[in-house]
């Protein structure tokens, strides 16, 4: 004969049943947290020029960054801020937003460092692992080159240059003159897992000297 005992025991079986299968229900309607909060994420928290800003060719810029890396892997490299150039990547044909840390946004970057070339840079020596955040002041003078040439359908005041922040693998090099360099190579940004940040400037012509 059962007791009440075993009555009450009976009854909660069918409940812890289907307690743990709306869990495991639930768990799979939650879904993967987004990419910026998995992957290693370079951002900007302050920048001069700032996005879109004008500069003006043939002129030397003062960069001014504020970065931050947030780590989700063991990473060590280096990380750069860096004006990059190009006379075939137009920012009217580059959407690129610092406020957006996607994979598209970070494949953006790399395909802008692959086909464009430096205007000026600094680098800093890093190490992190997971949820180590760490913040980074960067400057460098660059100069704005007066060569270049605006993308079709651009108007003839607007030229292709970018300020971009990422983390890459680097090599010290000896020059003939005795003089160290630095060659810092980019991480792959899928095989690496690391979001790159960066952002569109617009050059305009020198302004003309007005005559005596």
């Amino acid at each position: 004969m059962f007791t009440n005992r075993d009555m009450r025991c009976a009854s909660r079986g069918p409940v812890r049943l289907a307690t743990a299968a709306l869990l495991l229900a639930c768990g799979g309607c939650l879904g993967e947290p987004p990419l910026d909060e998995r992957w290693t994420l370079l951002e900007f928290e302050s920048a001069v020029p700032a996005a879109n800003a004008v500069v003006a060719a043939d002129q030397p810029i003062e960069v001014s960054v504020r970065g931050r890396i947030t780590y989700r892997a063991i990473r060590t490299g280096f990380v750069v801020a860096e004006l990059r150039y190009s006379e075939t990547l137009a920012p009217s044909i580059v959407s690129l937003d610092p406020e957006d840390h996607s994979l598209e946004s970070a494949l953006t970057v790399e395909h802008i460092l692959a086909n464009s070339v430096t205007a000026g840079r600094a680098t800093r020596a890093v190490t992190g692992f997971d949820h180590l955040v760490q913040e980074m002041d960067l400057q460098f003078s660059a100069p704005v080159p007066a060569g270049l040439t605006a993308a079709a359908g651009d108007s003839a005041a607007t030229r292709s240059l970018f300020l971009v922040l990422y983390l890459g693998e680097g090599e010290e090099m000896q020059l003939a003159a005795g003089r160290d360099s630095l060659v810092v190579t980019p991480f792959a940004v899928e095989a690496t897992q690391v979001l790159f940040s960066g952002y569109p400037l617009r050059v305009t012509a020198t302004p003309a000297v007005p005559a005596p």
